[in-house]
């Protein structure tokens, strides 16, 4: 299911129009992704939590030379399914 397909079962579902479902859609999820890019955790009891994790700074190797590198910290996005889901 792509977002116009999810837009429409949304408009469907609550009786919105369209337009109006998208603009709902979008607001949901420029939300969650401010509030986990400040490094909120985002639960909706049933669906399932956003959060981040910081996977740390480590040593890597260079496939083609064999040369020693330092992969750098970064954040990553977790999902963990709700009850509903499973």
């Amino acid at each position: 299911m792509n977002k116009t397909e999810l837009t429409n079962k949304i408009a469907e579902s609550a009786g919105l129009s369209k337009v109006d479902a998208k603009k709902a859609l979008e607001a949901a999820l420029e939300i969650i992704t401010d509030a986990v890019k400040a490094g909120d955790k985002v639960s909706l009891i049933g669906f399932g939590t956003f959060s981040t994790s910081v996977r740390p700074a480590r040593q890597g190797k260079n496939p083609r030379t064999g040369e020693s590198i330092t992969i750098p910290e970064k954040t990553l996005v977790k999902f963990k399914a709700g009850s509903d889901l499973a």
